[in-house]
């Protein structure tokens, strides 16, 4: 029982770390600091996976821990400085919402997500549910920032780290997915950054810039000619 609760004690730090990082995404400007910043958020989440694996004796989670390794450590961050570095875009990205309010926001969002996930982390059985609310709450810092970004890049950062959220809030509640719908979610993902990847350098090519505030001019400008074209038949 001591030594469970040794592993409980280094998974709520975990926890609180990726809570840390959540909170650290926001309030990030530069574009390497946000991949760096994901990349150790996804660091956190694989190790505490593998303690949860040894300490529990559910082995298929050490898959799960090596393909966030691979994935969202090595793979993914790699992709992203790479079209950071061909983009040339590593310059400060002003959010919509100014720093302070954000972060007061995420507050606001982190005590909801704690007071939602109470109830649910009483029914629940295992021996991480105590972490259930973080998870909650990463999850909502996550959404907050795909909303204040106007950038492409940092928006598909902020979708992948509310998958990891996601992912930790399987992990506290039921120890995780199976391991089939755990690669399928990963192959998914994999495929969609990929995509982003390509419909970013189409951005870049097309309007010389990566905010996507030129996509909804793009939109209003289409619907303006359809609109002309229908008056003048």
């Amino acid at each position: 029982m001591t030594v469970l609760a040794y592993h409980l004690q280094i998974v709520n730090l975990l926890a609180a770390l990726l809570l840390l990082i959540s909170f650290a995404m926001l309030s990030q400007r530069r574009v390497v600091g946000l991949v760096t910043l994901f990349a150790w958020q996804g660091a956190a989440l694989a190790l505490s996976t593998a303690i949860v694996a040894w300490s529990t004796g559910q082995h298929h989670l050490y898959y799960s821990a090596a393909m966030t390794l691979g994935l969202k450590v090595i793979a993914m961050p790699w992709y992203f400085y790479h079209l950071v570095k061909k983009l040339n875009v590593n310059r400060v990205v002003e959010p919509m919402i100014n720093i302070p309010t954000t972060m007061l926001i995420g507050i606001v969002l982190v005590i909801f997500a704690f007071n939602l996930a109470l109830p649910i982390s009483e029914m629940s059985g295992t021996v991480t549910r105590s972490t259930l609310g973080i998870a909650m709450a990463c999850v909502l810092l996550a959404f907050l920032m795909m909303i204040t970004r106007t950038k492409a890049i940092p928006q598909v950062i902020g979708f992948l780290s509310m998958e990891n959220g996601l992912f930790f809030a399987a992990t506290s509640a039921t120890y995780g997915m199976p391991l089939v719908v755990e690669l399928g979610v990963a192959l998914d993902v994999l495929v969609g950054v990929f995509v982003l990847g390509i419909f970013i350098f189409q951005i870049r090519e097309t309007f010389d810039s990566l905010d996507l505030k030129h996509m909804e001019k793009l939109k209003e400008n289409r619907s303006w000619n359809c609109s002309g074209y229908s008056a003048f038949r």
